[in-house]
């Protein structure tokens, strides 16, 4: 078995050495799960990323159909019924 090291940040974050990550197929946005055992042992195990359901769904669904526009033209537009 080989055996790598990682460094715990001051906020509890560690990296996962690409070695590891290649092999246990593990991606951006999946949870680790950690169990830890009653003689202090830790297993690590990768699950597959949440699919967001319901409301929480649709708000990915709905920024296809919207255009980004730039801040000067959103205002623009919500000013022009003012009265000077």
């Amino acid at each position: 078995m080989k055996t790598m090291t990682t460094l715990v940040t001051e906020r509890g974050q560690v990296s996962i050495p690409a070695e590891i990550r290649r092999r246990m197929k593990i991606e951006a946005g999946m949870r680790l799960v950690w169990k830890v055992g009653e003689s202090g042992d830790c297993t690590v195990s990768a699950a597959k990323p949440l699919t967001p359901r319901g409301a929480r769904a649709m708000l990915g669904y709905a920024a296809t159909f919207r255009t980004p526009r730039p801040t000067r033209e959103w205002m623009k537009e919500l000013r022009e019924g003012e009265s000077k």
